[in-house]
């Protein structure tokens, strides 16, 4: 068992491997990734090294990137669906730590390295928190979309409800953090980079808030329309059950409410024809819209379609076209009469008619998968300057 010891070793195994990580990576929801699959990308002992360093791991005939690496990427790239509210905070107490750190330090050196960390953790806070705000809107709606099962629908709606809080409850923590709690800090550190810092921070914050705030309308329409399709899906399960069971007329009204219903929804529309004046369609406006509608009716005409020519009788006569076929069975019992190797046969092979080197390639191919049991193929290689091929001798 081996462990990376360097970032130069890290990123050159990587790259090394780059192939078979971004194929992973990329179907690491798809489905489980074979080992034979993996092998068919990457050597078997390199993919041996990436798992002696813990970058793969192995389960059985399976295969899959590491937590800590897959985590990693999904980081970086932006693609972590999971709502991590605990790292948030976590860098709002390591900024408090840092800050209480940078007042009690008198080194100025040190107290760089604090403000440095803390001007990191703030940057984290904001990105993170907006990400997580657009992970939570992007997994509501595809809980509403995809899960087919109303009660699981409910509870991870419910689910995603409690991490909006959170990660709105958090969002308040940092500003009263950058606003109130610790005042003495951001008035006295005087830097320049850490005003833009808490300016960004000011505005993700912001623009989360607002986010959450849809959010939060989101979640309760969706709730809505779910328990509502929930309880006409019961509605209808009963009905059903009562006519299954031949008890519907007697066990409730619906034959009254069906004698009550006078829904006309299905029902063609009447149409009214108004008759126009003789005065109007004789006024210019009138000879107006005659012509409109004229031109109308006229582009719904249909063209009268051409009749062809009647067929001569030369081209009623029967006509034979004849083609040359180029027998498999007899280059066979000719090959295997031979002393040559099938692609040499079949390049010399006297045929009926002109054969294209293409052609006489497709004829090396089709022998040998027609006549595979009665042929030696070998595990050698040629090259004619044009294909590879295997040498294919008679048995």
């Amino acid at each position: 068992m081996s462990y990376i010891a360097s970032l130069k070793e890290l990123i050159n195994t990587l790259t090394q491997s780059k192939d078979l990580m971004v194929e992973m990576f990329e179907k690491r929801k798809s489905f489980l990734y074979r080992y034979d699959d993996a092998a068919e990308l990457l050597s078997e002992d390199k993919i041996e090294v990436l798992i002696s360093k813990h970058i793969l791991r192995r389960n059985g005939p399976y295969v899959e990137i590491d937590d800590l690496y897959q985590q990693f990427f999904e980081q970086v790239l932006e693609v972590n669906e999971e709502i991590n509210t605990s790292y948030i905070h976590e860098n709002i107490q390591q900024v408090k730590q840092h800050i209480n750190f940078y007042l009690q330090e008198n080194n100025e050196h040190r107290r760089y390295t604090y403000l440095k960390q803390i001007k990191a953790a703030l940057r984290k806070i904001g990105r993170i928190t907006l990400r997580n705000v657009i992970d939570l809107n992007r997994n509501i709606e595809n809980a509403f979309k995809t899960e087919p099962n109303y009660s699981i629908k409910i509870a991870r709606l419910d689910a995603f409800d409690e991490k909006r809080r959170a990660v709105y409850l958090l969002i308040e923590q940092t500003d009263r953090l950058a606003a109130d709690e610790e005042i003495t800090f951001f008035t006295t550190a005087l830097d320049e980079e850490l005003k833009q810092v808490v300016t960004q921070l000011r505005g993700q914050l912001t623009e989360s808030r607002h986010n959450l705030i849809e959010t939060q309308k989101q979640i309760i329409e969706y709730l809505n329309q779910v328990k509502h399709q929930s309880r006409i899906q019961e509605k209808i399960k009963q009905v059903k059950y009562l006519k299954d069971q031949f008890e519907l007329k007697a066990k409730t009204n619906i034959t009254r409410l069906l004698q009550q219903s006078n829904d006309v929804l299905f029902e063609s529309r009447p149409t009214y024809p108004l008759k126009l004046s003789l005065d109007y369609l004789q006024s210019d406006e009138g000879n107006e819209n005659i012509k409109r509608v004229a031109a109308k009716l006229q582009q719904h005409k249909r063209p009268a379609q051409l009749v062809a020519e009647s067929i001569a009788s030369k081209d009623m006569l029967p006509q034979t076209e004849e083609e040359i076929f180029i027998d498999l069975e007899e280059i066979k019992r000719g090959f295997a009469a031979s002393s040559h190797h099938l692609h040499n046969y079949i390049m010399q092979y006297k045929y009926p008619r002109e054969v294209t080197y293409e052609e006489k390639i497709t004829i090396f191919c089709q022998m040998v998968s027609m006549y595979e049991q009665e042929l030696n193929i070998k595990n050698i290689f040629q090259t004619d300057e044009q294909v590879e091929y295997a040498m294919v001798v008679a048995k």
